[in-house]
């Protein structure tokens, strides 16, 4: 199933819901990346300085993949109502 992303909060909540579903915890998915639990807890919440580095190697770990396309019609609100 895609997930779609708007905010850097968004895109944190589906990392999380992502490393939940591999039962990982926030250690876990951070010594997959080579990265401190802070990190992932970080790039989770959403914080805006998460380097661009960080997020890939959290899509590696959970083999993952970053898709760009147009982006819909659906209201912002409507996308957080997935999360």
């Amino acid at each position: 199933m895609d997930t779609i992303a708007r905010t850097p909060q968004q895109l944190g909540a589906a990392i999380r819901r992502h490393r939940r579903q591999k039962t990982l915890t926030q250690g876990g998915l951070g010594d997959k990346m080579h990265a401190r639990q802070a990190t992932v807890s970080k790039l989770e919440a959403g914080e805006p300085a998460t380097q661009l580095r960080i997020l890939m190697d959290a899509l590696a770990a959970l083999d993952l993949e970053l898709v760009l396309r147009p982006r819909t019609k659906v209201s912002a609100k409507a996308i957080e109502d997935l999360f």
